[in-house]
This record gives C-alpha cells, structure tokens and sequence, in this order.
C-alpha cells in the first residue's frame, strides 16, 4: 500500500513527460505541436498587463476610488476594524464596510446576493471560485485549548511518553493556535461531530451554488474542517514512517536512484528483501502485509478509496508502523477507544459525500493544503480520491505548497502514478500560507525546516512545478493545473511556456486564480482573452467575515508596501476615464 507513494525517485523529464521525438520537437518550433498526432495551430498570445483599460473595464469609477481608498487604508498599521465598530456602533460599521474593506474582498451576505457580481465577472472572462468565508473569532487562549484537545488521543493523555511518536507529529501547545502568522488562509478549530457535519453541509451549499453558476465552477474545501485533526497527525506520521523505512529499504539495495514505480513489488519478493535483511524470519514478515492490517493481497499497493470508508474497515488498523529492531508491524498507539474509530471513519465519509456532490454538479473540488504536520495524510486521501473520481475528467485537485523543499518530488510521483493508473492529474499550484509558522515551529521543536531558504528559491521552485506539470500537458492533455497567483512574472512565465507548447487556452487545461478585489490587472485581461481565470469569491454576514477581512486587509498591507503598481494602475485608468470625459463611466455587459 505504502510502497508507491513513499520511494521518492529522481524523475527526469527525459523518461517522463518529454518522451516526444526529434520530429516532433522541430514540428513545434515550425508552428504546431504534434500530440497524438494530431496538429494543433500554435497562435501566440501576448497580454498586456499594463493596459488599465481592459483590466479596469468591467469597473465603475466609483469602484475604481474604492480600491484605491481600501489599498491605502491597508497601508494604515492599526486595528481600524475594531476601533470603527466601537465608535460608529454596529448599524454604521456594517454601512461603512460595505463601502470599503467588505465591498471589495466579499462578494456579498448569501447565495443570492452574489450572483450580480458573479455574472458580472463572467461577463468579462472570469470565473469564480465560492468561499463562504465565515470564521470563528476565538482568543489564542481558546484555540490552543481546542487543538490540545482534539489533538492528543486517550491513549497520550492516560500515557504521555509511553509511545515512540516523532516531535513534528504531536500537538504542542505553544504553537495550538495555528493562526498564528497566518494571514492568506482560513484556520480551522475541532468542537465536535455536529460542527463537522454542518462546515461539510456549508460545502455542499458551496458546490451546488457553484454548479448552479457556471458549467466548469470550482469550490474548495479544507480537511480540518472535515474531522478531528487527531487523525491527520497520526496518519502523516504513519505515511512518513514507511516512506523512511522503504528508504532505508532501498538504500540497502543499492536501489536509491531505481524508478521504483516502474515495478510492483509483489509480497513474496519484498518479504525475502526483509528477510535476507535480517529482519524478522520470512513467516513473521507475512503478518506485516496481511488480514485487516493492511487490507492486501499479492502485490503491495495503494489501499482503495472504498475500503477507507468502508465501515467495516478499521482506520487504526492502518496505523501501524515497521520496527527494524523487533521485525514487527507496531501500532502507532497503544489503543484508540472506538469513538475515535468513528470519528476517523467520519472525516473520510465526509470528504467522500463532498466529492460526490462535486462529480454531481459538474464541479472540480480542490482540496486546500494545510501545514506540513497534515499535509503528508491529506495529500495521500486527496491522492486515493483522485484515483476513484479522476477517471473520465479532473474532478478532485490536490494543492502542492511550492515553498516546500519537497514539492517538485510530491508533483513528480502524482504526476507519475496518474499517467501508470491512467487517470486525469488535477494540481493547484500556490507558493505557501504558512512560512513563519512552520519555520518557527521547526526550530523551537527540533526537526529541519521544511521551508525553501528564501523567496527566489521558492520561485524556482513554483516555476519547476508549474513546467513540469505543462509538459505533462503538452504530453498527453490528461494533466491540468490552477495556476494560483499574485505575482505577474509567473504568470508571464506560464503564457510563455503555454505558447511554445502550443497548449491553446481553449483547451482548459491550465487555469488561473486570484482572490477577489486583488489583482484584476492580470485577472481581467487573462479572461477578455480568452484563458480560463477565476476569483476565489468569499461571502457571507459582515460581523462573520470581519476575521477574513482583518487577514486580507494585513495581507495587503505587506503587499502594498513592497509595490505600489496596482495603486498607479488604478490612478491612471482613473485620470484616462476623466481627462476622456468618462466621468460617469460604467461597465456595459
């Protein structure tokens, strides 16, 4: 089960993605590409992205002076959220939201209240991405009082150090508040079952509406609103405990540089490598891979989706882990009492309603990531979804983190495994939402930080990704991609890439994405020409979204001091619209 996912091969394009011919290669650079062969025309599109009339176009003047008011007020460094509540009084706050921060990033209260802007968006190119937006003001006292408690199982709260569980993977109260440096994604905290169920129906809400507002929508969704976090820890650790022992598996093979994923290892083999290993006799090593443990058979493969959320499957059972010394399979904790069992089993039924639902309506689901103590258990369910729901279109997308160190070899063996299974490759590509919390978590702890060591290389990285998975694209149009970003020159980098490949932006392959009241000099124009691009659109109550609003507006304030080029992008459609007599120009749709 664990054996495809955790030898981390040096894959080379040479033996991937690039398998193309000579011929064919010249045959591009002529003005086609050859895939499957059949010709596709190459026409070169350029954008520009400093023409404020084709970016600004689906604006009023007056939202033109808003964006610009909010972007300055950004720049302001005080709490002028709550200092505005107290002296205007709740009535007053609400009207001067609307006016400013929650007109600009919130596209209204409900369902019905979007759909002006949503139509309107679409009217110029854009999509959109729903994001009820709601989010609970807790203390930081409160919020590590819930992670503790839905972190750390009966068995570690009756026996703190009787397991052998590795630091990175325990819940630790200094760092419970995992808002805490946090500012471009949502957080979310366990209170129980029935919270869970209803952040899962608010996602189906946000499937349906999106399926309602377009052919081709998107929504996302988050794992830690699904469930007990609990679950998500241990399987991470259970997931990198086996990729380290097929490691070290390899390396005693002298097999590290081996395309393992070329090969199935079938059960009989494997268990004469342990044995001539000196790990445990032959007929000890049968009761690793066997019954219930691991729920296989023959060749060690990835488990099926059913049998995850399959009742009768017993999620703790999966927790086991390999210990060299004993020759044993070991569980990853004494005991798990059986409402643990259901709540495991819940977090999985639930993610598997969610993905039906989108595969009902027409919707791609994306599965957000979250920090590198989840991220290896909610890659791996993403993956397995992927393989059940991926199988005649792109249905569920995994999000890859390119501030990781390891993101380029996450990215290749999705890649991999989807073209071996045949089945459509689906990946967002974002920089990173967590850096200062995982760089500050890693040193206090006392594990390597898993981040990149600076921005440039986190943009080599992004760029890495992102060429790989286009030449995936270019090799057999069964991989797609969101290309999810602020930053211009990456997404100059994808058009350039996308025109020498030939790939047509018709084709829907290669997507963008930018958040609502950010960005619409690249937003706009990408969709006037044609490129499928979306807003993550957020909704709901003002005093609800007051949390995704405060994150917004300090995000901007970094941003807005580091470059001022939206701001003077928004000055000069302004005094082109004036000077050309525009005074009461408005959008025509």
């Amino acid at each position: 089960w664990y054996l495809k996912t955790v030898w981390l091969p040096s894959l080379s394009r040479s033996t991937l993605a690039s398998t193309k011919t000579q011929e064919e290669k010249d045959e591009q650079m002529e003005g086609c590409t050859v895939v499957e062969a059949v010709p596709t025309p190459l026409h070169k599109i350029d954008i520009d992205f400093d023409n404020t009339q084709e970016a600004y176009r689906s604006k009023g003047n007056i939202e033109l002076l808003r964006s610009l008011l909010v972007f300055k007020l950004c720049t302001i460094d005080f709490l002028l959220m709550d200092l505005s509540k107290k002296v205007l009084g709740q009535w007053m706050f609400e009207k001067m939201m609307k006016m400013t921060f929650y007109g600009q990033f919130v596209a209204g209260e409900d369902h019905n209240a979007i759909k002006p802007l949503i139509q309107k968006n679409q009217a110029f190119g854009v999509g959109a991405v729903l994001d009820y937006s709601v989010e609970e003001d807790l203390t930081q006292e409160e919020a590590e009082k819930k992670e503790m408690d839905s972190c750390i199982s009966e068995a570690e709260k009756e026996s703190p150090d009787a397991d052998h569980r590795e630091k990175k993977y325990k819940a630790h109260r200094q760092f419970g508040d995992r808002r805490g440096g946090v500012i471009s994604a949502r957080t979310y905290f366990y209170a129980d079952e029935s919270k869970c169920d209803n952040q899962m129906e608010t996602f189906i809400n946000c499937i349906k509406a999106s399926g309602g507002a377009s052919a081709d929508g998107f929504s996302a969704i988050k794992m830690t609103a699904l469930g007990r976090p609990q679950f998500l820890l241990q399987f991470s650790e259970v997931l990198v405990k086996w990729r380290q022992f097929f490691n070290f598996l390899a390396a005693q093979q002298g097999k590290s540089d081996m395309m393992v994923l070329e090969q199935k290892l079938e059960l009989e083999e494997l268990k004469e490598s342990l044995t001539m290993l000196g790990v445990g006799a032959k007929d000890d090593i049968e009761n690793w891979f066997t019954g219930e443990k691991l729920g296989l058979s023959g060749a060690i493969d990835l488990l099926d989706w059913n049998s995850l959320i399959n009742d009768t499957t017993k999620i703790s059972n999966l927790l086991m882990v390999p210990n060299l010394e004993t020759g044993h399979l070991e569980p990853l904790l004494n005991k798990f009492t059986a409402e643990e069992e259901r709540q495991m089993k819940r977090m999985l039924q639930r993610v598997d309603v969610l993905a039906k639902h989108a595969l009902e309506n027409g919707v791609r689901l994306m599965v957000d990531a979250e920090q590198t103590y989840f991220q290896p258990a909610i890659s791996r369910l993403t993956l397995e979804m992927q393989r059940k729901f991926n199988r005649e279109k792109p249905i569920i997308f995994n999000t890859y983190q390119c501030y990781l160190k390891d993101a380029y070899d996450n990215v290749t063996v999705d890649v991999e495994l989807s073209r071996r299974e045949g089945w459509y490759f689906g990946a967002k590509l974002v920089r990173g939402a967590y850096m200062y919390q995982e760089r500050d978590r890693a040193k206090e702890i006392g594990y390597e930080d898993p981040i990149n060591p600076d921005y440039e290389a986190t943009n080599r990285m992004y760029h890495r990704c992102l060429e790989y998975v286009l030449e995936e694209i270019d090799h057999s149009r069964k991989a797609n991609v969101m290309v999810a970003t602020h930053n211009e020159d990456t997404v100059k980098f994808t058009l350039e890439k996308m025109n020498e490949m030939g790939l047509s932006p018709t084709e829907n392959k290669v997507y963008f994405g930018q958040l609502l009241g950010m960005c619409d000099q690249i937003s706009f124009p990408l969709g006037q020409a044609g490129f499928p691009v979306y807003k993550y659109v957020p909704y709901g109550p003002v005093n609800e979204v007051i949390p995704y609003l405060s994150r917004r507006a300090q995000e901007n304030r970094g941003f807005m001091k580091g470059s001022q080029r939206e701001r003077s992008l928004l000055w000069k459609e302004l005094k082109r619209r004036l000077l050309g007599g525009q005074i009461f120009y408005k959008p025509v749709y």
